[in-house]
């Protein structure tokens, strides 16, 4: 399939409720759904390059150390858990617990920590983001065949070298399902806290938009945010097909190639 040919493919629904929504609003009056002429006049004026640099910059540089720590901090701990299965089994119902509490619950905690700057919000979205990528590595270390452990210790392989060669191999599909949700995750956990916090970001723009009444710049951000969470889920999915090509081979191949 060429290139050009899975664009269109990917794009033609979003482009057709564009064209929906742009021919259904051009003779709004409603002071809440202005015409979308006006909010894609609005949005070039606010977003391209000095909404870039006041507002998403921002926005992406808490994402990226946040959903980080949680990605480096989860893989880590869920290879401890997974390959000490009594220690998995004595702090699981602490770790369901956490999973189980909504973001916005914790909100009110971090700020009593962390105030309302940057260092809030980052933390909140390393917190938040940790337990997809925990639960899914450690489903994906206690999957690897028992035979490949064997083998391991039949050849007396140090404990990080079985790591680095066997059960990061194997559960490193189970950790980009874990990665892909814990993205997603991670872009509301910024939006709350900018929302709360310290101005600057993506969240806080929208909510300052919504107070001041403005509401066509309100749906720039919104619309800034969709295509946000948008470009991040393309870079994500480049790097996840670039670092799983093996996989993805392999499985072709046990399909006969298809």
């Amino acid at each position: 399939m060429s290139i050009l040919r899975r664009i269109l493919m990917e794009l033609w629904v979003p482009l057709l409720l564009l064209a929906i929504w742009w021919f259904a609003s051009a003779d709004s009056v409603n002071f809440y759904y202005p015409p979308l002429s006006r909010i894609l006049d609005e949005f070039g004026d606010i977003w391209i390059v000095d909404g870039i640099r006041t507002e998403v910059w921002p926005s992406l540089q808490r994402l990226v150390v946040g959903y980080g720590a949680a990605v480096v901090l989860g893989v880590a701990l869920s290879l401890l858990l997974g390959m000490v299965g009594w220690l998995e089994s004595a702090v699981r119902p602490i770790v369901e617990f956490l999973r189980a509490t909504p973001g916005v619950a914790i909100l009110p905690v971090m700020m009593l920590f962390f105030g309302l700057g940057t260092a809030m919000k980052i933390s909140l979205i390393a917190l938040v983001a940790t337990w997809p990528v925990l639960l899914n590595t450690i489903d994906g270390v206690r999957s690897v065949e028992p035979v490949l452990h064997q083998v391991a210790a039949s050849h007396r392989l140090r404990w990080r070298d079985r790591v680095r060669f066997i059960v990061l191999p194997a559960a490193a599909p189970q950790i980009f399902a874990g990665a892909r949700t814990a993205l997603a995750i991670s872009v509301v956990a910024m939006v709350m806290s900018e929302m709360v916090g310290a101005p600057g970001g993506i969240g806080h723009f929208v909510l300052d938009a919504q107070r001041g009444f403005n509401t066509t710049a309100m749906w720039t951000g919104i619309i800034a945010l969709g295509v946000f969470g948008y470009l991040l889920n393309k870079v994500f999915a480049l790097v996840e097909n670039r670092v799983l090509a093996w996989h993805k081979g392999m499985t072709a191949h046990d399909h006969g190639g298809k």
